[in-house]
């Protein structure tokens, strides 16, 4: 289908083609989460949680079953030995997939209290994995298993496999959901997804300093997404924001300021990630889909 813009600045024309296709790539999902590309398979990965199964797509082979059961998987990334790095619900783990397929875990307590549910997850260059955890996986059974929560609050954590700490970053979000860096890493961006559970709640996309010892600094609003919020997003090469949204993907620019939108015909957009390859296929999962579209755009993110 032809895709449908909304364009608010005259960036957004530059990092768009006019004429591209929204193509959808699968469906029949309960909620499509965490789109991650491989760039060497040419292939993407991505959770339908409520199905506890993750799902892989190429253009040769179509869509397939990755991996089920898989401990509710949500958000994924990779690390920079190119291995997967996943949050689960159901684990209440960072775990990682090692090349013979076993799944490992990362982290799966602080201070010898298990984790709520991780939700998403990046990792830096100097191999340091962030993670967002919320509660959503505790909350009832479908995404996860119900439970009280051991922490008794959501954070975001800094992890260091070299010397096993893992930090608290950051205390004072809501439901900390959506994390990514800038290109350059001077800046951590991480989502507040409150109004998820009531409609007065956050809405936004947060900003952080990222100072060389790992801490975060000078706290700003980045944008507040309407409508709906900012499960997941990604950034391109020139510092642009590209964010799920209630009805699409919104881009903002590295100073905050709305580029424009593309328009997913779903009831909501969960994630996106950059793949192809040239990192210029933007993959969208939108509650029951998987999603590409070509734009002009280049992902920031390694491997």
């Amino acid at each position: 289908m032809p895709a449908r813009y909304e364009t608010f600045e005259e960036e957004f024309g530059r990092l768009i083609k006019p004429d591209a296709e929204l193509r959808k790539l699968a469906t029949g999902f309960e909620w499509a989460e965490g789109p991650c590309w491989f760039s060497e398979g040419q292939h993407v990965v991505w959770s339908d949680i409520p199905n506890d199964r993750m799902l892989k797509w190429s253009a040769q082979d179509g869509m397939t079953v990755f991996r089920q059961p898989c401990n509710y998987t949500n958000g994924h990334t990779r690390d920079r030995e190119g291995r997967l790095v996943s949050c689960e619900h159901g684990g209440r783990r960072v775990s990682r997939t090692e090349p013979d397929g076993r799944v490992i875990t990362v982290v799966d307590n602080y201070k010898g209290k298990r984790l709520n549910s991780p939700n998403d997850v990046v990792v830096k260059s100097d191999d340091t994995i962030w993670f967002t955890d919320p509660p959503y996986g505790i909350l009832s059974n479908r995404e996860g298993h119900q439970a009280e929560s051991e922490l008794g609050k959501d954070y975001v954590f800094r992890f260091d496999p070299r010397s096993g700490e893992l930090r608290i970053v950051a205390d004072d979000f809501d439901k900390p959901n959506g994390i990514a860096f800038s290109p350059d890493e001077k800046v951590l961006y991480v989502a507040d997804t409150g109004r998820s559970h009531r409609p007065d709640g956050p809405h936004h996309i947060r900003a952080f300093d990222v100072g060389r010892d790992g801490k975060l600094s000078n706290s700003r609003v980045f944008a507040d997404v309407e409508p709906g919020i900012a499960d997941g997003f990604r950034t391109d090469i020139q510092g642009n924001v590209w964010t799920s949204a209630g009805d699409g993907i919104h881009v903002y620019s590295a100073a905050g300021v709305k580029l424009g939108k593309i328009h997913v015909p779903e009831r909501a957009v969960s994630n996106c990630t950059f793949g192809g390859p040239n990192r210029t296929t933007l993959f969208i999962t939108a509650t029951t889909s998987l999603y590409s579209i070509e734009v002009s755009a280049r992902g920031a993110q390694m491997p």
